[in-house]
């Protein structure tokens, strides 16, 4: 496997812990959904894994080494981009100078060229339009110029933090395209979080369902689709696990 969660303990304020135990893994190669109602920890897992969040317990294994506590970017340069909730894209900036900045640290022209092109082979949407200016693009191809900077990096795994937040179903079904497109084409591991259940676990291989921080359930992603408690926990039910107890959790406070 290429990514594995053991234990991971994490959380914003003292004495309020939002992942209480998550154990989970990511295999290479794999498209990997993780869905649960608000609250759940769902962007404080990949917060903890990309190193904007210390986890206070537990470990983060990439690749079979502990990266858990490192700093964002030395967890970067082993191989781990995030593309964030919302929009991050530079809206005064031209879409080639946006790809730009995703290789921004590296020295080398002819390799920063090669993976340019590569980006622009991937996505005509980014090449036809490399002058335009970032802003002028709808949500929907703002993500996708994100993604394409994301690549830029040259990376082994990509994180994405709700990706069809605040975009239309058309728009939303572009750039679920566009993530499994990245999964196939290029061979990149993916970790995603989706508040759009159905929709993330249509183009994902297997899935984890997170209630109160902890996984709960998890399998393939088709299964899990047509699994009635998931349905029931959106509805605002609960699948806590037989021996659970509500005096065991502590409150949750997390910004999904």
């Amino acid at each position: 496997m290429l990514l594995e969660l053991k234990n991971v303990v994490a959380g914003y304020l003292r004495g309020v812990t939002v992942l209480r135990g998550v154990n989970l893994h990511v295999n290479a190669g794999e498209l990997v959904c993780l869905i649960g109602p608000n609250g759940a920890g769902k962007s404080t897992v990949l917060r903890t894994v990309s190193g904007l969040l210390a986890p206070s317990q537990g470990e983060i294994l990439f690749d079979g080494q502990n990266i858990a506590g490192l700093r964002p970017d030395l967890i970067l340069q082993r191989g781990i981009a995030q593309v964030m909730q919302g929009h991050s894209a530079f809206p005064a900036m031209t879409i080639h100078e946006n790809l730009l900045m995703g290789a921004y640290t590296l020295k080398d022209k002819t390799e920063r060229a090669r993976r340019l092109a590569q980006v622009y082979d991937m996505f005509d949407l980014l090449k036809v339009r490399q002058h335009s200016k970032a802003g002028n693009l709808s949500g929907g191809q703002q993500k996708v110029l994100e993604v394409g900077r994301a690549l830029m990096i040259n990376p082994r795994m990509i994180l994405f933090d709700e990706p069809s937040l605040g975009l239309d179903p058309k728009m939303a079904r572009m750039v679920f395209d566009t993530i499994k497109r990245l999964q196939t084409e290029t061979g990149i591991t993916v970790l995603m979080v989706e508040q759009n259940a159905k929709s993330g676990l249509a183009i994902s291989d297997r899935a984890y369902v997170l209630e109160l921080g902890r996984e709960r359930l998890e399998g393939p992603a088709n299964q899990l689709l047509n699994d009635p408690r998931v349905a029931q926990l959106y509805l605002g039910g609960s699948i806590m696990q037989e021996g659970d107890t509500a005096d065991e959790l502590e409150p949750v406070e997390e910004a999904v």
